[in-house]
């Protein structure tokens, strides 16, 4: 099953969310602003998809933890990136948010690997 962005985005929250403990659907509607029938629907198909498990919580798999770490991590590096070149905080996370979904590997790795290289020399 190909992700889509939303299906992306929920599995970033998920997995952001369960870093303060169990994640309900209601927890990922109020923290999305979403319905419950649309995060009810997601879920579904998310479970469906084999990224996510549900008994009352909802608990990504293997695949799906993959998915939610390497955009979420896209996203963090991202903003940060945006905020060092002078993007305000707010602008840089909104922009990180469009671009993590459709960078390539390729150009992400080529950004991190800038980011790594240059911007420690910054930060000392």
């Amino acid at each position: 099953m190909h992700l889509q962005e939303s299906g992306e985005m929920y599995l970033e929250t998920i997995y952001v969310l369960s870093k303060n403990g169990v994640v309900r659907s209601l927890d990922v509607a109020e923290y999305m602003g979403f319905s419950k029938p649309s995060v009810s629907r997601a879920v579904g198909l998310l479970k469906q998809g084999g990224y996510l498990l549900m008994d009352g919580y909802l608990t990504l798999t293997e695949s799906g933890l993959d998915v939610a770490k390497k955009i979420y991590e896209r996203h963090t590096l991202l903003s940060k990136f945006l905020v060092r070149l002078g993007v305000d905080e707010k602008t840089a996370a909104e922009d990180a948010c469009k671009m993590e979904h459709d960078i390539s590997d390729e150009s992400f790795s080529a950004i991190k690997e800038h980011v790594r290289r240059n911007m420690k020399n910054a930060d000392e």
